[in-house]
């Protein structure tokens, strides 16, 4: 049994870079192809997701500490937000991209690519949030889980 968890620890250690690094790949290029903020923020939060199933949830929670995951979620809706209320400010509508630079083009890829990482940021967090509220639920004392029935034999 040991032998599977040190073949389980080892090549999560190596899947989760990549899985982070993909997760970039998408954020980054979400506004010239298919992905963006919300497809970017799972992937990321798989990553970590994973971590905990790996090596336990009480080290993923001393890893992402519940004041990071909340920053995450503040500063990505702040970032969202601002980009549209910065849209108000300059003379455009809310969350118009092109009055966010002199060049409208630029303004425009600047907007989106705040506005993704923005929205990459929150989903990132949520789904860190569900995972670790769900993994760190107990039963009420006196209740069991239901037993798992396995394939009947013959």
């Amino acid at each position: 049994m040991m032998v599977y968890k040190s073949i389980l620890r080892v090549s999560s250690k190596l899947l989760i870079p990549p899985i982070l690094l993909f997760a970039l790949y998408v954020q980054f290029h979400g506004d010239f192809g298919p992905g963006g903020g919300f497809q970017a923020g799972v992937i990321f939060a798989s990553a970590f997701i994973l971590y905990a199933l790996i090596f336990g949830i009480d080290t993923a929670r001393r890893v992402v500490t519940g004041w990071a995951v909340r920053l995450l979620l503040a500063g990505g809706a702040l970032l969202y937000s601002g980009v549209g209320v910065a849209g108000l400010v300059l003379g455009g509508n809310y969350l118009n991209y092109s009055v966010l630079a002199d060049d409208a083009l630029v303004g425009q890829h600047l907007g989106i690519f705040l506005v993704e990482f923005g929205v990459g940021s929150v989903v990132a967090a949520a789904m860190i949030t569900i995972f670790f509220t769900f993994a760190g639920y107990r039963n009420s004392p006196g209740e069991s889980l239901p037993e798992e029935s396995g394939p009947e034999e013959d």
